[in-house]
């Protein structure tokens, strides 16, 4: 009897200490968690933590009115641009040189075809167009 109980006792406590791998899986993100549901936490905590703005990004401040001058402003510019080449197209390009705005537009005939270079004479950039022939 004293070996049944003993046995009985054994095979229990065997049952009880019976165990698998455990693993851990951290719950809070910045602690390595690589659940894919963790990346809007985790690039919301990074996009408040940059201090870095892209210089080329575009103002959204501006007022309508603002918007509205800058559409006008570009609007007469291509009304000007359109009128200097409507009257140019008659017989073709005319060689020359044209100032519409801050832009300085130059045309002239060159081996390779037709050249137009366009200068921003307010900020020095320049452009070269090369129509083929």
């Amino acid at each position: 009897m004293k070996l049944i109980c003993t046995l009985a006792l054994f095979l229990i406590a065997y049952s009880f200490s019976y165990s698998q791998q455990l693993v851990y899986t951290p719950k809070n993100p910045f602690l390595g968690g690589n659940n894919p549901f963790y990346y809007q936490q985790l690039l919301a905590a990074a996009d408040a933590q940059n201090s870095f703005t892209d210089p080329n990004a575009a103002d959204e401040d501006e007022s309508d009115l603002e918007e509205f001058q800058e559409a006008l402003n570009r609007q007469l510019l291509d009304q000007i641009t359109r009128s200097v080449l409507g009257a140019q197209l008659g017989d073709g390009l005319q060689e020359g040189t044209f100032t519409v705005g801050d832009l300085s537009l130059e045309i002239f005939s060159a081996p390779e075809g037709l050249v137009i270079n366009i200068l921003d004479t307010r900020t020095g950039e320049q452009t070269q167009i090369i129509i083929p022939n």
